[in-house]
């Protein structure tokens, strides 16, 4: 059963109109980043901005707790691809800066509509060389990310693999967006329970990034990528979220491919509850999620 504060925070959430049915692209924009103010980010947590050189140039921000640091995270934020940012996401950010102890180069990746598939995953892709060019080993990045970003990290791990590139020493995703069709079972039995998505949003935010291209596409729904010669994986979902199916369908994949992969399905929980810095269930997840690159880094 899920703690008393993620009950309430649920709750919370149910009785709010859906945002995202209801506004603008704009509009939820301007939402997330203003509610990103009452997140609490520790006093001694850095957030230092960067441009990543690249075509284009990639706006960045590199997290930090103070003391001695142990490799770096790519961090990709999530928000459909449409909204979110390094900034909607600090609380989480700094949360494990402090628990894994890395450096945190968390990217604001292209969104749609202006700039649809592929400018998200280049972005990726171009940060991720930026730091081999700056001298960081392979065996000592981690690619992470929520929703959306836990999707485009997959992807991005499968882009690298089919260039020749070397991968991370392994990969995290919370609540991931894996598969753009939307085909799953719980979107549909979920779909009451889940208090913050609905597949009439996602189906026009898939669109919206997808373009021109086939919503299938494993660079667009790693779902249906490959699996092989990925590095292990981190997967943590809450139970009644929609993307619940599809977070064991990669779990299932992955161990068919010979990848090792960690799956923990959070009963009662909802859509990146990791967000919510308070929550004990929040603070667990990133504690395992702590230990997992522990044992991964290399």
């Amino acid at each position: 059963m899920p703690s008393l504060p993620a009950r309430i925070v649920k709750a919370l959430l149910k009785i709010q109109p859906q945002g995202w049915a209801r506004a603008t692209i704009t509009e939820m924009r301007t939402r997330q980043e203003k509610q990103a103010r009452w997140m609490r980010v520790s006093k001694n947590i850095s957030l230092t901005p960067i441009i990543i050189d690249g075509n284009p140039p990639v706006q960045a921000a590199m997290v930090s707790a103070p003391g001695p640091t142990s490799g770096v995270m790519l961090y990709l934020h999530g928000g459909a691809y449409v909204v979110g940012s390094v900034n909607s996401h600090r609380a989480l950010l700094s949360s494990l800066a402090r628990v894994t102890r890395m450096k945190i180069l968390a990217i604001d990746y292209r969104l749609a509509p202006e700039d649809p598939f592929p400018a998200a995953l280049n972005d990726t892709l171009t940060a991720y060389r930026w730091l081999l060019s700056t001298g960081t080993v392979p065996g000592q990045i981690v690619i992470a990310g929520d929703s959306a970003g836990g999707g485009l990290a997959l992807a991005a791990i499968a882009a690298l693999r089919d260039s020749g590139d070397q991968l991370p020493a392994c990969a995290l995703c919370f609540s991931p967006w894996l598969d753009l069709t939307l085909s799953s079972k719980s979107i549909n039995f979920n779909a009451k329970a889940d208090p913050l998505l609905s597949r009439a949003v996602l189906t026009t935010y898939a669109d919206l990034y997808a373009g021109d291209h086939e919503l299938s596409q494993p660079l667009i729904s790693p779902f249906f990528a490959d699996l092989a010669g990925f590095p292990p994986l981190l997967v943590h979902v809450g139970g009644d979220e929609i993307f619940l199916d599809e977070a064991r369908g990669l779990a299932e994949a992955a161990r068919t491919a010979g990848v090792d992969v960690e799956l923990t399905i959070w009963p009662g929980l909802f859509h990146v509850f990791q967000l919510v810095p308070f929550l004990p269930e929040a603070k667990q997840s990133l504690n395992q999620a702590g230990q997992f690159i522990v044992h991964h880094l290399t």
